[in-house]
């Protein structure tokens, strides 16, 4: 609660040419409050029935789950799921130089665990 105040009092403060001329100035920054410390909504990944899934290297899902979250969400969202960058950048709340960091990191790490040689022609 303490936190919904501050952002409430800081946003007003901030735009109080803008506030003051509404009808209901109180109203209205009580919503910016609540809003701004709402929490994040985290990013549900899409699951696939067990018969649609490719054929995959058995290690990898362990492989998936040692990845830090961003990096694993953003190379399932990426590669499991084919959304591009712009739509994680969004669904994540960061930028999609941010996303394509997490990816090539991840897929880097993937590669490592796995064995994956860089060089391999697929």
């Amino acid at each position: 609660m303490p936190d919904a105040v501050a952002e409430a009092l800081g946003y007003g403060w901030e735009h109080w040419d803008e506030v003051s001329e509404m009808e209901n100035p109180i109203g209205y920054l009580f919503r910016v409050g609540q809003s701004r410390t709402r929490p994040k909504k985290r990013p549900r990944l899409p699951l696939m029935a067990a018969n649609d899934a490719p054929d995959f290297e058995p290690q990898l899902p362990r492989a998936l789950m040692a990845l830090p979250e961003t990096q694993r969400t953003a190379v399932w969202l990426a590669h499991g799921c084919q959304w591009p960058h712009a739509e994680i950048a969004e669904v994540l709340g960061v930028s999609t130089s941010t996303v394509s960091t997490h990816v090539n990191r991840g897929l880097a790490r993937l590669r490592s665990e796995l064995g994956a040689n860089n060089d391999a022609k697929s």
